[in-house]
């Protein structure tokens, strides 16, 4: 679609805490255009049009913090640039990927803004920013939009790019214990929890914990079996066949009716139930066959199919799963009835997010063979009355965590020890779930692992589980954050070097460390070879490393507007200066107090239990101080500084300079660090600014170095980090 009233002069990904907002976010600069002269009180039906076509507006509080907001500056007369804002956020909740930030702000340029709102996943955010500037293009000139197109479109992106549900559900969990995520592939599900050497990783529901022995072994339907059989775990008779006649001969063995399946399928495919005669096992060998590399036939166990999440020793929730029936009317064929009266199920999609499938014809074998098994095909009739079996297997409805009766819950952990798995879909088929197993003649019939966590995140009834916190909760007991100590490094002073030797500090404390500044790649202090990168992804790069127990990142004024910081929050963050803004018009970066605003991300960041590190000497900089969410400590090349006296009488600390020596000044009084006239020292004097030298003393104090370890560690620096 064409719009000549809005144009969008470039997106850009913050992918870390940044100017806005401490989370990822899409920063939009705009050109409005002519629409800088006509606010949306002054154009005809676009009220009225952008409430139809998205109601679900009402909702946005938007600067008024209430609901209807944002509807109330839309009557009363705002720009196109917050009325797209609000427009691609509404767009993103329709598609699944709810989020209520946005700001948008006018840039010195007429007509000229910038926007921004959060981007859970950046490319659905970047596709709702040009859907948004269609519609509202559409709205303005009251041309159609077709609003449910634009949705589907995003849904579909969804499903490409976001986080799968299971996964989803296990980042939120660790998000509101605050520990850190870095997503390792991109549209993919495997996900690094924590930092460096702190870190564990997830893939959907398997951990880094989770042996390849065992999720083979989980596969092999027959060898799981055999060990649980012979640790006391009751599970169907059965065996391994190479034909059909060898089927038929088994289940002769066994005794009708049995169960044929392939021994490494899974989610249910290939499975075949209550097979009574010799026509249907040739059926279900056949497609048992397509779906697996074996066949087995076992024992046809009667009563309901249950899954039982194990994960970390411990049953955690289970579901009761139902089959799908349609009736016959007489007049609707086969596949008429199952789209009237199944697929209808808001619960069935295409997408990863709906706990059930959709069912086509003839694509879905197990169904056709169901039919088959009663006479039926996708295009026949059934009469008026006649109830027809659809699908048995998968339908894991109900939620009946609470009904489980310990030997099973008992019975399933073993399982799961059995086979290896620290989280574990165990499958059992019971007639009552609240009964033991034995006793009703139930059994476990299989052991999976990677099992789905949607039956019990939504079921269709009961109660949703929080099972992503519980396998949060077993890879970071209680306590454990999954963090390492990060130092954050940012202004425009020595910054590099600065970076550089807090992080010889670090290792010369015994800390395996890992350095990003310049765009390189530093580990134990030894450049790595790692291609050009941007400070952000520098700064990842370090913080994936299993090695790494402490980081030193630098990022750059430029680097915080255009990527954002590479971590969610640090330990410690030194600020080196607030300087009148040079070089970052494109930013519309133009006064001091701007260029505050953005150097105030380092310090935002601050953990509570960390410490800001800042610069006496430049006032705006001492002014961050009221941000740190932890302790402050200055530094300052003057020793009667203003602000001395009065922050170590509560409690802070100052490094100064007194009598040729770099001193710490704290409540107990003022100890000596470093002579500066120390041969190494000046030798590192002749390469740094002083002030650097104070600022990586601060660093070092507020990291609780030894003061002795502080000093060694500097006189060294000169001769050890000989291109600083």
């Amino acid at each position: 679609m064409t719009c000549t009233h809005l144009r969008i002069l470039r997106m850009r990904h913050l992918r870390g805490p940044n100017i806005w907002t401490y989370r990822p976010a899409l920063e939009a600069l705009l050109d409005i255009g002519d629409l800088e002269d006509r606010p949306s009180h002054t154009l005809p039906g676009l009220y009225e049009r952008l409430t139809a076509w998205l109601p679900g507006l009402v909702e946005h509080h938007c600067g008024v913090g209430e609901r209807g907001g944002f509807l109330q500056r839309l009557r009363e007369g705002t720009w196109a640039g917050h009325i797209l804002e609000h427009i691609a956020i509404e767009l993103l909740n329709l598609a699944g990927l709810p989020t209520g930030f946005g700001q948008t702000r006018s840039t010195p340029q007429r007509g000229v803004y910038k926007m921004v709102i959060r981007a859970r996943q950046y490319e659905v955010a970047e596709q709702a920013v040009w859907q948004g500037r269609d519609l509202l293009c559409a709205a303005i000139d009251d041309r159609p939009f077709d609003v449910a197109a634009a949705v589907k479109g995003l849904k579909a992106l969804v499903d490409r790019w976001a986080l799968g549900p299971s996964t989803a559900a296990i980042v939120d969990a660790a998000t509101a214990r605050r520990i850190p995520h870095i997503r390792l592939i991109e549209g993919g599900n495997l996900v690094q929890l924590g930092y460096g050497a702190r870190q564990q990783r997830i893939w959907t529901a398997e951990t880094d914990r989770t042996s390849a022995i065992a999720e083979g072994i989980s596969r092999d339907k027959d060898l799981t079996k055999r060990l649980l059989a012979e640790c006391g775990v009751p599970v169907p008779e059965g065996r391994v066949v190479e034909s059909v006649e060898d089927a038929w001969e088994a289940a002769q063995e066994i005794g009708l009716p049995v169960v044929v399946k392939p021994t490494d399928a899974n989610h249910a495919r290939g499975v075949s139930l209550d097979v009574r005669t010799r026509e249907e096992l040739e059926a279900a060998y056949r497609l048992a066959e397509r779906e697996g590399s074996e066949v087995m036939v076992e024992r046809y166990i009667p009563g309901t199919e249950h899954r039982v999440l194990v994960v970390g020793g411990r049953m955690v929730a289970a579901s009761r799963g139902e089959c799908a029936w349609i009736t016959g009317d007489g007049q609707h064929t086969v596949r008429e009835l199952i789209e009237r009266d199944i697929n209808s199920d808001p619960r069935r999609g295409e997408e990863e997010e709906y706990p059930l499938d959709t069912i086509r014809l003839p694509e879905n074998r197990d169904v056709m063979l169901e039919l088959q098994r009663q006479g039926l095909g996708p295009d026949s009739v059934p009469e008026a009355g006649r109830r027809v079996l659809v699908q048995r297997t998968g339908l894991l409805t109900d939620d009946v965590t609470d009904l489980v009766h310990p030997d099973i819950a008992e019975l399933a952990a073993l399982a799961a020890r059995v086979v290896g798995l620290d989280i574990a879909g165990i499958d059992l088929v019971v007639q009552d779930i609240s009964r033991p197993l034995a006793e009703q003649g139930g059994a476990i019939v299989e052991v999976n692992a990677g099992p789905g966590l949607l039956p019990h995140l939504k079921p269709a009834r009961g109660t949703p589980r929080p099972v992503g916190e519980a396998i949060v909760a077993h890879l970071f007991p209680p306590g454990q954050t999954g963090r390492i100590p990060i130092v954050g490094v940012t202004g425009t002073r020595d910054t590099a070097a600065l970076t550089r030797l807090i992080g010889w500090l670090l290792q010369r404390g015994g800390q395996h460390t890992g350095v990003a500044c310049d765009g390189r790649l530093y580990l134990q202090m030894q450049p790595v070879e790692a291609g050009a990168a941007s400070p952000w992804e520098a700064g990842q790069r370090i913080l994936m490393n299993r090695r790494v127990q402490a980081a030193v990142i630098e990022s750059s004024p430029r680097s915080l507007l255009e990527e954002g910081l590479p971590y969610d929050r640090c330990l410690i963050g030194v600020v080196t200066d607030v300087p009148p803004p040079q070089g970052l018009e494109d930013h519309y970066i133009t006064t001091q107090e701007q260029m505050r605003k953005v150097l105030r991300t380092q310090v935002d960041v601050v953990l509570p239990d960390g410490c800001a590190v800042l610069n006496a000497d430049c006032e705006v900089c001492a002014s961050l101080a009221e941000l740190s969410d932890g302790a402050v400590l200055f530094y300052t090349e003057q020793a009667d500084h203003p602000r001395r006296a009065e922050h170590v009488a509560q409690g802070g600390r100052f490094v100064t300079v007194e009598d040729g020596q770099v001193v710490l000044a704290r409540g107990s009084g003022t100890a000596p660090v470093l002579a500066l006239d120390q041969p190494g020292v000046q030798a590192l004097l002749r390469r740094v600014r002083r002030s650097t030298l104070l600022a990586a003393v601060g660093a070092g104090v507020a990291l609780q170095l030894p003061l002795d370890l502080i000093r060694a560690g500097l006189e060294m620096a000169a001769a050890e980090l000989a291109d600083l």
